[in-house]
């Protein structure tokens, strides 16, 4: 799955996401993905519950489109720090 349509994905889902997406690996492997996610809307939540948020914005592409993806969120002011 091409990387900008992931980001476009989260951050449509996310309220104030700025995502950014990589191929996690060797750049023709098109279903490893990394992906930084900062949005207000993780403050207060659990990393679990932050992580639970991205996949929910990607759906049933985890299953079909995307086989791995290294994920790293934050709140803007963790980010900034």
């Amino acid at each position: 799955m091409d990387p900008n349509a992931v980001e476009r994905l989260i951050e449509a889902a996310i309220e104030d996401a700025d995502a950014t997406v990589r191929r996690a690996r060797d750049e023709h492997d098109d279903d490893h993905l990394a992906a930084t996610v900062v949005s207000p809307a993780f403050d207060g939540k659990t990393l679990v519950d932050q992580h639970k948020l991205v996949y929910d914005a990607l759906g049933d592409h985890m299953t079909t489109d995307i086989h791995a993806l290294e994920l790293s969120t934050y709140t803007p002011d963790e980010y900034d720090a």
